[in-house]
């Protein structure tokens, strides 16, 4: 091939890399699609600002390697050339992916799902407030509260404020995001508060501190060494099982069951490397959690139901030992994660960071009767979610509770300070805002 003809190959295909360089730079209300009438389900300013901040900064980055790029591009060889724009390229993939999870966490705000995703806004940042009311030092500074949005898959889950995202080429997304199901977009669902929990763990810097102190904890106790090395493993996800009864009491517990009530094989199957408890202990540091809050009596209930669905002596697939220290293991593993002082905390136990009371637990008992209905009680967001499940269980209609309690927490939304839309209203007694 000519030299000239090879030239002008090259140069055209960074003329048009450069080209989609600039191209996705900015999100705005508008360009996701946001109609005014849907303004009051959207994201905040804010987390439109911290999004363009992060396109901003890899735009920069673009610019840079683009300009030096441009100096030395008449030195260089085609192969060179190349080399230097596929490392301009992945900056532009980079924007690409940001720009793109971004956009389609917010264009839903334009969709029929907006009312439910504002509605879990507010439960999320009514979660982070309660910590504040308790601890009010215990996060340094303002925070973004978490957005939620809707995707495929099996459960909730969450990514963390800040986390190395692989989808984002190890960009780390700029404030929590929170997937909720397409199907699981009701408000009775208590896997949401586990998953908030995450995100409290996180913003409260004890990641590593409670597994370093569950596993000292266990070496002490003198567990078997797998036993201890599996529940260091499982700490995170304990403890945003113990953060969601905090956070929504006994039917937190009641609706994680539910969520892991599976056939036998599943909740008696130990799965290597896995960071999620096994079905059949997972359920009994929930009923153990019940007892250390108070509630001896719901915790027996739902033990008692427990075992008459699971039991590992008609045949189990756990590790003998994991199996044979449940008994002490599980009190032990309750008392460090939810009641042990944590030095993040201020020398507070998790229990002092959420206090959850039995007056809080009969407050949401009598707002489940008040939804089942048609009436929404003056309790905070987070304490609606086992309200709703309250009066689910007590034969509520499914389709009128939603409505009810969406339509209720939606309206919230409008006024939440963060998004710097007004006051919250007075029916909630906790300010919205994380």
């Amino acid at each position: 091939m000519p030299a000239d003809t090879l030239t002008r190959f090259v140069d055209t295909k960074l003329i048009a890399l450069q080209a989609r360089a600039g191209r996705l730079t900015v999100l705005t209300p508008r360009r996701v699609g946001l109609r005014p009438q849907d303004m009051p389900y959207a994201p905040s300013p804010a987390h439109f600002g911290a999004a363009n901040r992060r396109l901003a900064t890899i735009a920069r980055s673009i610019r840079r390697r683009s300009g030096a790029l441009e100096r030395v591009w008449r030195d260089k060889t085609p192969n060179q050339k190349l080399t230097a724009m596929a490392l301009l390229d992945r900056d532009v993939d980079r924007t690409r992916r940001t720009f793109g999870m971004l956009f389609e966490i917010f264009c839903q705000r334009g969709s029929s799902f907006a009312p439910a995703l504002a509605a879990h806004d507010v439960i999320a940042a009514d979660c982070y407030a309660a910590v504040r009311a308790a601890l009010p030092d215990v996060f340094e500074g303002p925070l973004l509260k978490p957005l939620t949005y809707m995707e495929h898959g099996y459960s909730p889950a969450t990514q963390r404020r800040g986390v190395a995202l692989a989808r984002l080429l190890g960009d780390s997304n700029p404030f929590p995001v929170i997937r909720i199901p397409w199907d699981r977009d009701n408000p009775w669902q208590s896997v949401f508060l586990h998953e908030v929990a995450h995100n409290l763990q996180a913003d409260m810097r004890l990641w590593h501190e409670n597994a370093d102190a569950l596993a000292n904890r266990l070496v002490r106790m003198r567990f078997d060494p797998l036993v201890v090395t599996i529940y260091r493993r499982w700490h995170k996800e304990i403890f945003a099982d113990l953060a969601a009864l905090l956070l929504g009491g006994t039917a937190s517990a009641w609706g994680m069951m539910e969520f892991l009530a599976h056939p036998e094989a599943r909740a008696l199957t130990y799965r290597p490397g896995s960071v999620h408890p096994t079905g059949w202990f997972r359920a009994l540091i929930l009923t153990e959690m019940m007892r250390r809050m108070g509630f001896p009596e719901s915790a027996q209930k739902a033990e008692r139901v427990w075992r008459q669905l699971y039991n590992p002596g008609h045949g189990h697939r756990l590790p003998p030992a994991l199996l044979a220290a449940t008994a002490h293991v599980i009190p032990a593993v309750v008392d460090e994660i939810a009641y042990q002082p944590r030095r993040n905390l201020g020398q507070h136990a998790l229990a002092d960071a959420i206090p959850f009371t039995r007056a809080d637990e009969a407050a949401i008992r009598r707002g489940g009767i008040a939804i089942a209905a048609g009436r929404v009680p003056p309790l905070p967001p987070r304490f609606l979610v086992s309200a709703s499940r309250f009066a689910l269980e007590s034969g509520g209609d499914p389709t009128r509770i939603a409505r009810l309690v969406i339509h209720h927490l939606a309206r919230l939304h409008r006024h939440d300070p963060v998004s710097g839309r007004g006051h919250a209203p007075r029916a909630s007694a906790h300010p919205v805002a994380a």
